[in-house]
């Protein structure tokens, strides 16, 4: 019985020690953003490249276009939202018919200390689901399925 016991432990300190390891080699990864006081348009969009920049993209020949799109004003915050646009440029289309936008926005707060960093979210296209920087490991699948799920389109409505 109290070799059972002792298994049972091992077994399930091992388990532990492989969701560590594994953790440790998938780290999410960030970037120390800007404070609101401090924010301004053009920061945001270097702020937004250095976080891109963090993301474990394999497929060599990725490109991305980054702009501003609009500032909207709310009652307890401001939103200011980015565009970015990938595509995998080749020789043979060095202009891509399909592409994929992820979508950022960031937040300052008018009720929080204006010390505080801003908030920021990102939406890939087509998934409503809110990213958050930090706790959000991006994958490079999201950009591949959007420009997939593109190319079908455009081959089925004959552009």
């Amino acid at each position: 019985m109290e070799t059972d016991v002792n298994m049972t432990e091992t077994l399930i300190a091992m388990e532990m020690d492989s969701a560590n390891i594994a953790q440790c080699e998938h780290k999410i990864k960030n970037i120390d953003w800007i404070s609101c006081k401090d924010f301004t348009i053009e920061i945001g969009e270097q702020q937004i490249r250095q976080y891109m920049d963090t993301w474990e993209i394999q497929q060599p020949g990725w490109l991305y276009s980054l702009k501003f799109l609009q500032e909207t004003e709310l009652e307890f915050k401001k939103q200011y939202q980015y565009g970015a646009k990938w595509s995998i440029p080749t020789r043979s289309t060095p202009i891509p018919t399909a592409t994929a936008s992820v979508y950022f926005i960031i937040e300052i707060s008018k009720i929080k200390p204006d010390t505080l960093p801003v908030d920021v979210h990102f939406l890939v296209e087509t998934n409503r689901f809110k990213h958050i920087p930090g706790q959000t490991r991006f994958r490079e699948k999201w950009l591949m399925d959007v420009i997939e799920s593109n190319r079908l389109f455009i081959d089925t409505v004959g552009f």
